[in-house]
C-alpha cells in the first residue's frame, strides 16, 4: 500500500502533465477524489464495517483501486481521467484508516508499538519512490500510472492472503442505520471535533508539495532520481521518528498533544523556506524536517483520535479524521494548489504555512478541552 503512496504521490503530478495538463487541470484532477471523501469517507467506512473480518473491504478496495488506476492509464480525455482518477484514487485512501484499526487492534492484544509497522510502511514508500526516480530516467511518464495499478494488484492479493482473519466486532455486524447514527455522535464531541481540525490542517498543508514539487525541482533543472532521493530522504527522516523517537517519547512520556503542536510549528517553518525556492543542497535539511511535519503529527493524530473516540467507533473516528486530513482539507488545499503554482510558483508554499500556522491555533484550543477531560475522568495527560 504504501509503495503504491510512493509512486502516486510525488510522481502523478508529472504523468498527469505529460498528458498536456495545466496546473489548474492537474490540481482538480487530484482534488476530486481528496474532496469526494467528504461524502465516500464515511460511505466507505460505513461498508467496511459490515463485513465479518476486516481484510475483507481492505483487498476489495486495493482491487478497486487497480481497476481505477489501470483504466485512467488507457483512457483519453480530462473527463476520462477525471473520472478513473477519482475511483482508483479514493479506494487507494480508503485503505489508510482501515489497515490504522486493524493495526492499532492487533498492536495492543499482541504488544507491539502502532510505529514499528507503519515505520516498515514508510521503508516501502522510500524504495519504490526511489525505484521509480531512477525508471523515469530511462522510461517514460506512462510507466507512473502503470506501475501504480500493479502495485494495487498485489495489494489486493497480499490482503487475501497474509492478513489475519481479524474481526470487524465481537458480536454480529451492526444495521447500517446503527453504524451512521454512530458517526454522527462522534461529530458532536467538541474535543475530537478540535482535534480533528488541527491534525487536518497541518496534514492539508502538504497539498502544495505532494502536487508540485516534482514540477517545481524539474523547473529548477534537479533530475528526476534525485527528485526521488530528496522524497526518500524525507521518507527515511519519517522512519527514524518512528522507529527511534517514538519509543523514546512514549517511555518518558511526552503526550501526543504536545507532539502535535511541535509538528504544526515544524510545517510553518518548513513551508515558510521552501517558498523562497532554496537550492538543492539546503532542500536536504527542509526534507528532514517532514518527520515532523507529516510522521509526528500523524502518530499523534491517530494516538488522539483512538484515545478521545469510543472503542465501538474506531473505525468511525479513524475514518473522519482521514476523511479531514486526507480528504476535505487536503482536497481544498490541493485545489487551490494548481492557480496558485500557476500564479506564485514556489510562492504558493507561503499559503500551505498559513493553513499550518491555522493547524497550531487550533491545537492551543484544543488542550484545556483535554485538560478538563482528563480531570474529569481521572486519566494521564493526553
Amino acid at each position: 500500500m504504501f509503495g503504491g503512496m510512493g509512486v502516486s504521490l510525488p510522481y502523478a503530478g508529472l504523468w498527469m502533465k505529460a498528458q498536456g495538463l495545466s496546473g489548474a487541470e492537474i490540481g482538480v484532477l487530484l482534488a476530486a477524489p481528496m474532496l469526494g471523501r467528504l461524502a465516500t469517507g464515511p460511505a466507505i467506512a460505513v461498508w467496511a464495517d459490515g463485513f465479518r473480518y476486516r481484510r475483507t473491504p481492505i483487498a476489495l478496495l486495493a482491487a478497486l483501486s487497480a481497476l481505477g488506476y489501470g483504466a485512467a492509464g488507457l483512457a483519453g480525455g480530462f473527463l476520462a481521467w477525471a473520472v478513473f482518477w477519482f475511483v482508483g484514487a479514493t479506494c487507494a485512501a480508503a485503505l489508510l484508516p482501515l489497515t490504522d484499526v486493524l493495526t492499532l487492534r492487533l498492536s495492543r492484544r499482541e504488544g507491539f508499538a502502532f510505529a514499528a509497522p507503519r515505520g516498515v510502511g514508510s521503508a516501502a514508500f522510500v524504495c519504490a519512490n526511489i525505484a521509480m526516480g531512477f525508471l523515469l530516467r530511462t522510461a517514460g511518464s506512462e510507466a507512473v500510472i502503470v506501475t501504480v495499478a500493479l502495485i494495487y494488484v498485489a495489494v489486493a492479493l497480499a490482503a487475501c492472503r497474509a492478513l489475519p482473519a481479524e474481526p470487524v466486532r465481537d458480536g454480529p455486524p451492526l444495521p447500517g442505520w446503527e453504524r451512521f447514527r454512530g458517526m454522527g455522535r462522534l461529530l458532536r464531541d467538541p474535543a475530537l471535533v478540535a482535534a480533528l481540525a488541527a491534525i487536518g490542517a497541518v496534514q492539508a498543508a502538504h497539498a502544495f508539495y505532494y502536487g508540485f514539487s516534482a514540477i517545481l525541482w524539474r523547473a529548477q533543472g534537479i533530475e528526476p532520481h534525485l527528485t526521488g532521493l530528496l522524497w526518500a530522504f524525507a521518507v527515511m527522516a519519517e522512519i527514524m521518528l518512528m522507529w527511534i523517537v517514538e519509543p523514546w517519547r512514549r517511555r518518558h512520556g511526552v503526550g501526543a498533544w504536545t507532539v502535535l503542536m511541535i509538528a504544526a510549528a515544524a510545517a510553518t517553518v518548513r513551508w515558510l523556506l521552501m517558498a523562497a525556492t532554496p537550492p538543492l543542497w539546503g532542500l536536504w535539511p527542509l526534507q528532514a524536517l517532514h518527520a515532523l511535519s507529516f510522521a509526528a503529527n500523524y502518530l499523534a493524530g491517530v494516538e488522539l483520535v483512538e484515545k478521545l473516540a469510543p472503542p465501538d467507533s474506531q473505525t468511525a473516528a479513524q475514518t473522519l479524521s482521514s476523511t479531514l486530513s486526507a480528504g476535505v482539507l487536503i482536497g481544498v488545499a490541493t485545489l487551490a494548489s494548481g492557480p496558485l503554482y500557476d500564479a506564485w510558483g514556489a510562492g504558493g508554499y507561503l499559503a500551505m504555512a498559513g493553513l499550518s500556522a491555522l493547524g497550531l491555533i487550533a491545537g492551543l484550543g484544543l488542550q484545556p478541552m483535554l485538560a478538563r477531560r482528563d480531570q474529569w475522568r481521572g486519566n494521564k495527560a493526553i
